[in-house]
């Protein structure tokens, strides 16, 4: 099994250390989401575990090994860092047969990834013509090329549209059930739920969490139900004598924290109060790692008076 191993790793830029003793493994058959703020040191540990930058200390290996020792290393591992590294004046197909060439993987592997990454129809375009989700899709093509048992994606939703978004999740999930090493950073809080099983979470270059992505969740963020009555008065009291916490909205509506709908709905029917709308609140990866985060982000926007 090829996991990727990250061990008190830390990178300094003179004065500003950009990673800060960070350890945590990524492991087959899983997608695991790399989230952070702007500044968080995400893409500095990226750039550490393919080799482009040298660690001040620790190690971050691929199956044991660091990324300069492995021997055609797109066969192992897979990256999509920066879509606008393809050279312009390259059709799309000539960029990823170059690739493949100095990998020594067959030809055939071109034109399998770019059917699989929806780019047939535009292989002999070139680069430069591309739009943005079309070079995001050809990293990714450049990423499965060697049908690694490693794939590193940073923002690979990135410019793609609504179509494209939804192909990308079937994608990184179908990898991850074939065993493979899967590894997405993301800002995109709704997306990396619906397709994370396991996350990684930095600040300020620190590990802040570790853990399953439901684990993550239910420990920063407790589910509560929306509640609409005719007659808020009796469901304030109700509420109140069964010692449950609740508050409404100007429109009526009444959110119950740490709350189960079976149980209000139950509390409701046996005191005759009039139900409108009785529905779960079910707790969001984004509202859990704001929680976590909103401490650790390096750059923040001030709201401004109206």
């Amino acid at each position: 099994m090829t996991c990727i191993d990250v061990r008190d790793l830390s990178k300094e830029y003179g004065a500003r250390r950009a990673v800060d003793h960070v350890t945590f493994s990524v492991r087959p058959g899983l997608v695991t989401g790399f989230l952070g703020p702007n500044g968080a040191g995400k893409s500095t540990t990226m750039r550490l575990i393919l080799g482009l930058d040298r660690p001040t200390s620790g190690t971050a290996t691929v199956g044991g090994r660091a990324y300069a020792e492995l021997h055609e290393p797109l066969r192992q591992v897979g990256a999509l860092l920066d879509a606008q590294a393809a050279h312009g004046s390259r059709t799309g197909r000539d960029h990823l047969r170059a690739l493949a060439a100095s990998n020594r993987i067959p030809v055939r592997r071109v034109d399998a990834v770019l059917e699989e990454t929806g780019l047939t129809a535009v292989a002999r375009r070139r680069v430069k013509s591309y739009s943005l989700g079309m070079r995001q899709r050809l990293g990714i093509a450049a990423a499965l090329l060697g049908d690694p048992g490693v794939v590193i994606l940073d923002e690979p939703s990135n410019g793609l549209d609504p179509e494209g978004i939804v192909w990308i999740r079937a994608l990184l999930r179908r990898l991850a059930a074939k065993g493979r090493t899967v590894l997405v950073s993301s800002h995109l809080m709704n997306e990396t739920a619906a397709f994370a099983d396991h996350l990684v979470v930095l600040g300020r270059g620190r590990l802040l969490a570790d853990t399953p992505l439901q684990d993550f969740i239910h420990a920063r963020v407790r589910p509560g139900v929306r509640v609409r009555t005719t007659d808020g008065t009796p469901l304030a009291g109700l509420l109140a004598r069964h010692g449950y916490d609740a508050a409404s909205d100007d429109t009526g509506q009444w959110t119950v924290r740490n709350a189960r709908v079976e149980d209000i709905g139950r509390l409701m029917a046996d005191a005759g109060v009039p139900v409108l709308e009785l529905a779960a609140e079910e707790a969001t990866l984004e509202q859990a790692y704001l929680d976590l985060t909103s401490a650790e982000a390096e750059f923040t926007a001030q709201p401004q008076e109206a």
